[in-house]
């Protein structure tokens, strides 16, 4: 019996961590469909949402079966608690990720957000892709190192988009409102992207220490 529910956890865990991995695929897709228009790239990013949604439900009846049938105690009941809210997020990022692309191919020809901030967005694509594939890693292994790392990637997220509000609310913004509009909201979709990356790293600390960090506070 023993037996079966740990190979149950590793289940969950291998799970989450795919989960995590499709995570990224979803941020490389969908700034690939910002940076060029793609619009596969795109409906990639949809489909991609729709494995994530399945995976979520797959993972909360796991979690709920281990919950009734075993009884978990100590650091196995923080895994099976904390799979919910990591699938969660996992889940929700690959939303997150859908609108970024949504955005970035609903222009009538070509690539939807002004060349100005493409750059910006391109880094803040490779910061959301690291984060989510850091996450992966962290949740496999349970490794706080990994988990304390997102933090500081999360901190460069936010000077990112820091700067594209600046170059937004600059007088010698040239672009219009429409599109002001667009790169503000792509750069908050990319913050709250990494916002949950960092919510995960926070329940990995949790299933190993019993502690969860306050939020900003995770220790590197």
């Amino acid at each position: 019996m023993r037996t079966e529910f740990h190979a149950q956890l590793d289940r969950l865990t291998a799970e989450l961590g795919e989960m995590c991995g499709i995570a990224a695929d979803t941020a490389a897709e969908a700034t690939t469909a910002v940076l060029v228009g793609d619009v596969a790239a795109a409906r990639r990013v949809r489909n991609h949402l729709s494995s994530l949604d399945e995976l979520n439900a797959q993972v909360d009846r796991r979690a709920f079966s281990l919950l009734a049938r075993h009884a978990p105690v100590a650091h196995d009941l923080r895994l099976v608690m904390t799979a919910f809210a990591i699938a969660a997020n996992a889940d929700r990022m690959g939303a997150l990720a859908t609108n970024i692309a949504g955005i970035g191919t609903r222009g009538r020809t070509g690539v939807a957000v002004p060349a100005t901030a493409l750059g910006l967005f391109a880094d803040m694509g490779r910061h959301a892709v690291d984060l989510a594939e850091r996450a992966q890693r962290a949740v496999i292994a349970g490794d706080t190192g990994e988990a304390a790392r997102i933090q500081q990637g999360d901190e460069a997220m936010n000077d990112l988009n820091r700067q594209l509000l600046g170059a937004v609310l600059n007088d010698r913004w040239s672009d219009g409102v429409a599109a002001a509009t667009d790169v503000a909201l792509l750069g908050r979709f990319y913050e709250r992207f990494a916002d949950h990356a960092v919510d995960i790293a926070r329940k990995v600390i949790f299933q190993v220490s019993g502690r969860t960090p306050e939020v900003g506070q995770i220790p590197i």
